[in-house]
Order: C-alpha cells, then sequence, then structure tokens
C-alpha cells in the first residue's frame, strides 16, 4: 500500500478525458486510486493518493495531456488526517457543537477548503460530500466552539473564493440534535 501524506484531484468536463487522465496518473507514478467517477453535472473527476512527489508527478501529467479538458486540479501536501474518512463518507461525531457548512461549485477547491479549515483552526471535520445528487456543486461540514468553527469556516471559503466558487457558508451556533441525525 502505498503511504498516503498527499492528495491529487482532477476534476474534468470530459468523461473520456477524466478516464483517460486516471489512466495517465495511475501509470504515471505509485499512487492509490481513491476515487474515481462521474459526477454531476457530466463532469469526471479521479482523487489519487500518495507520496507527494508521486502525486505531484501523476497530476502534472494527466494535465499536460488532457489539459483542455481540466475544470480544476491540485496537490495538497501533507493532508490532514480527517480528510480521509470524511471523503469516505462520514466521520463518527456523537454530538454537534457549532455547525459550519462551506459550499463550492467545484469538487477540487471544496477538498482544498476543507483541508485548510480543519488546519487552521481546533474543528472536527464530520463530512465532504462530492457532487452526486448535488448538480456538481460539493460541501463540508464541521463542529467544534463557535469561534473555532467561524475561523475554519472563513479559512476554507477563502480558498474556494479566491476561485471564484463559493456558494455560500454558514455557521449555526448550537445546531439542533436532529441536524446530526439528518448527516448521517
Amino acid at each position: 500500500m502505498t503511504p498516503m501524506n498527499s492528495l491529487g484531484l482532477i476534476e474534468m468536463t470530459s468523461i473520456a478525458s477524466g478516464m483517460q487522465a486516471a489512466d495517465i496518473m495511475l501509470k504515471t507514478s505509485n499512487v492509490e486510486l481513491i476515487l474515481s467517477r462521474t459526477i454531476c453535472s457530466g463532469k469526471y473527476m479521479t482523487l489519487i493518493g500518495g507520496e507527494v512527489a508521486a502525486v505531484q508527478t501523476a497530476v502534472d501529467a494527466a494535465v499536460q495531456t488532457v489539459g483542455f479538458a481540466v475544470i480544476d486540479h491540485f496537490v495538497i501536501p501533507n493532508v490532514h488526517k480527517s480528510i480521509f474518512p470524511a471523503l469516505a463518507g462520514h466521520n463518527n461525531i456523537p454530538m454537534l457543537e457549532a455547525l459550519g457548512i462551506v459550499e463550492s461549485f467545484s469538487v477540487a477547491s471544496l477538498i482544498e477548503a476543507a483541508d485548510a479549515a480543519v488546519k487552521s483552526a481546533r474543528v472536527e471535520l464530520i463530512e465532504v460530500r462530492l457532487a452526486m445528487a448535488l448538480g456538481g456543486k460539493a460541501f463540508f461540514t464541521i463542529t467544534g466552539e463557535v469561534a473555532a468553527v467561524r475561523s475554519a469556516v472563513d479559512a476554507g471559503a477563502r480558498v474556494v473564493e479566491e476561485k471564484g466558487l463559493l456558494v455560500n457558508k454558514v455557521v449555526i451556533p448550537q445546531p439542533r440534535k436532529e441536524l446530526l441525525s439528518e448527516m448521517i
């Protein structure tokens, strides 16, 4: 198994080019395929993990070959450990303190934002939801003390805002407990 301290992602307008990009990334470097699939609305994304240099090489090779179809891409070195379970579904959070939500038009910018958010303040990442049944949008949810959640939401939103892809950001102090059951 490849050590995973880095993530790389390519989000594409073309499904065919997306599959081609995934193949290029896997053939170029010693990386692990985390997720490769169609996403709403007719886009394709491939997410890989591995050591920083291998992930960078793989993403660069794919972007060079099929760059015309690339919507967005990234390499996140030293990715926060909570990103992996949040991408897989849901971190086990027993209760909500304040609830923070950042919503983006781009999968790539949203994952970058989630990483920036959890690195910026003492919060727990609940979930990263990626473009399925969301009209191509993505969002993440976090919890913690109100001030920490505000700080983390602002840090994450800045990443998305810089790319012009921010849909919305919200902090809900003392959310009702029913919201947690709706998110699971």
